[in-house]
């Protein structure tokens, strides 16, 4: 690796930067205005360098990054300033220029993979167009190449893998295929724009790990673009603070962590939670919500412990299993099943959260839908609020619904975007028959008073609030019916950090004021320590670790458990050239032949209500 010992004498300023950005600012055309959306910006990145823009959703990081890529529409946005690249301003590019710099010398990496990949074309054609396009290369040489780049980006089985379609590969593999898309043209700097967002942690932790090394092997520069404190803290060597289009600090990794002047940067790093900060506390935490304006910290504090093991439980399950049917041919016989679900076990008691951790694919959101029978599950036994669920038909499925409410990730696809928010809220109310329109109005007007919003904002509609503003209102509707129980799948996963930290608190100030009963679905460890009382860790539909919060994170037993919390960024920049070296392996698939026999399980007790499985 001839260009390692680069990076750092690169980093250092000896050699000129590869971008230069000099009084960047941008407009949008709205009716017939011009709106700034982000103002004199200014940076430099070196050979070998990786420099992090970091900010929440709308401070401008990506319309930057879209800035210097030239990908903002001409008639509707408005670039002006100097950004250097190899002795040209790419501002003042004639477009076929710009398309030969664009995916050649500078190449992008985006938030979701299966947006920028075609469905009908296989990845080889893909990646191998970018070079065709941009390099004088055959097509037999441009394959081989091609091979070569989904290999360095470790990616198992390359040369077979090469006429596969997206929908083939999991997440994580997509968002490799796309890295590997970009390094085809052997770029000089690679912009990575929020590229493990929507990513599981492990996940996450080998794209870290990937950049880390390719950056070591081609002493690529990489402007990294994100709102996790966490990733920036471990990929990069200096750190560029965004709010509302302005750069409010900037320096080296390491200062802006352990000495950030800025409010608003003291806002983003308080609301990370890291793991490992819960040794202390037995109970749930609140997170610290810091004043973007005066910087002041409130919150932090512990909760109250309400919840009573020596009563009934409002939720059983008892070996829950959920499949899915597979068929095939003209008269669909069945070939085989995904087990989904297998044998899964809990209680969950007033005033509790029990969080199922676990990676995409583990069966988490389908054992919440199980549970409420939103999908059917195939065996088992459930019994909630006194419903025994598996035997309820339709008139009993309807009332028993009303002791258990889903709040999804995705707040905008919940509503529907022609309804008034008001209607949102109290339709539940009124078509479960609890009382009068007036009732139900009076009763939504106080739950979004409660969750922060106010009875004025009856009447707007779901776009014109903000994503965290709409998981608020979802919230209030889910408490419409008084539920016993709440499953909250991945509802906080898609907020920026700052509202992520302000929706747990509110979550947690609604249990205890409710002595509501969460099962809180969530791949992000960190957010899990903070917030559950339990910890049930899944992997390939089966429950393999399952016990008091503390106990499961001071004392992991089983080998996943360890995985997950391993890949876990750490808001500490002396980890900066730490790689946990994870294991490339997809997850293994969870579809079974006809003749299957799950073999039986067992598991064993480390210390009190903490069990492992063997």
């Amino acid at each position: 690796m001839p260009t390692v010992a680069a990076a750092p004498q690169a980093a250092s300023g000896l050699l000129g930067p590869v971008l230069s950005v000099e009084n960047l600012s941008t407009s949008f055309r709205v009716g017939h205005e011009w709106k700034n959306v982000i103002r004199d910006i200014s940076f430099d990145i070196s050979p070998g360098e990786t420099v992090a823009i970091v900010g929440e959703s709308g401070s401008g990081k990506s319309v930057t990054s879209l800035s210097i890529m030239g990908l903002l529409h001409k008639h509707n946005a408005k670039t002006e300033g100097r950004i250097m690249f190899g002795g040209q301003d790419l501002l003042s590019l004639a477009p076929e220029p710009m398309r030969h710099i664009r995916g050649n010398e500078i190449s992008m990496i985006f938030q979701e993979p299966m947006t920028s990949l075609n469905p009908i074309f296989t990845i080889g054609q893909q990646i191998a167009e970018a070079m065709l396009c941009h390099r004088d290369i055959s097509k037999k040489d441009a394959r081989a190449e091609t091979i070569r780049l989904l290999e360095k980006v470790r990616i198992p089985n390359a040369a077979a893998r090469f006429d596969e379609y997206p929908h083939q590969f999991s997440g994580g593999m997509r968002q490799r295929v796309m890295i590997a898309m970009a390094l085809a043209g052997k770029p000089r700097l690679l912009i990575a724009d929020e590229p493990t967002t929507a990513l599981d942690v492990t996940i996450q932790g080998q794209i870290l790990d990937l950049i880390k090394s390719l950056q070591e092997e081609e002493g690529m520069a990489v402007l990294f673009i994100t709102h996790d404190m966490g990733v920036v803290a471990e990929i990069a060597d200096r750190t560029i603070v965004m709010f509302r289009g302005d750069v409010v600090e900037t320096g080296k990794t390491a200062d802006i962590f352990y000495h950030g002047k800025h409010p608003y940067t003291r806002a983003l790093l308080a609301a990370v939670p890291a793991l490992g900060s819960m040794k202390d506390s037995q109970l749930p935490r609140r997170f610290a919500i810091v004043d973007v304006k005066t910087g002041v910290a409130t919150g932090d504090t512990e909760v109250a412990d309400t919840v009573d093991h020596h009563v009934t439980p409002v939720l059983s399950v008892k070996n829950l299993t959920t499949r899915f049917d597979i068929t095939s041919g003209i008269f669909g016989r069945k070939t085989g099943a995904v087990h989904a679900v297998e044998n899964v076990s809990f209680d969950l008691f007033q005033g509790e959260t029990l969080s199922l951790v676990g990676e995409s694919g583990c069966g988490k959101s389908t054992t919440g839908r199980s549970i409420s029978r939103l999908v059917e599950p195939t065996s088992g036994e459930v019994t909630l609020d006194g419903y025994d669920v598996m035997n309820l038909r339709a008139p009993g499925l309807r009332q028993m619904r009303r002791s258990i409410q889903m709040v999804f990730q995705d707040p905008f696809a919940s509503l529907n975007p022609r309804m008034t928010i008001g209607s949102a809220v109290t339709e539940p109310f009124v078509e479960n028959g609890l009382g009068s329109r007036k009732q139900a109005r009076e009763k939504a007007a106080d739950l979004l008073d409660r969750v922060g919003l106010g009875a004025d904002m009856m009447k707007r509609l779901p776009h014109e609030f903000s994503g965290g503003q709409r998981q608020r209102i979802c919230i209030a509707r889910a408490l419409m019916l008084d539920p016993k129980v709440i499953v909250a799948d991945e509802s906080v996963s898609a907020l920026d950090v700052s509202i992520k930290a302000q929706v747990c608190n509110l979550l947690m100030d609604l249990q205890q004021s409710l002595n509501l009963a969460y099962l809180f679905i969530s791949h992000d460890m960190a957010v899990v320590e903070r917030v559950s009382h339990r910890v049930a860790v899944m992997y390939l539909g089966e429950i393999v670790e399952i016990g008091p919060r503390e106990s499961v994170f001071d004392n992991p037993q089983h080998e996943y458990t360890k995985k997950l919390m391993a890949a876990v960024p750490v808001p500490d920049p002396a980890r900066r050239d730490i790689k946990r070296n994870i294991s490339v392996d997809e997850i293994k698939s969870p579809v079974r032949g006809l003749d299957f026999v799950p073999p039986v399980r067992e598991y064993r007790e480390v210390s009190k209500g903490h069990f492992v499985q063997l």
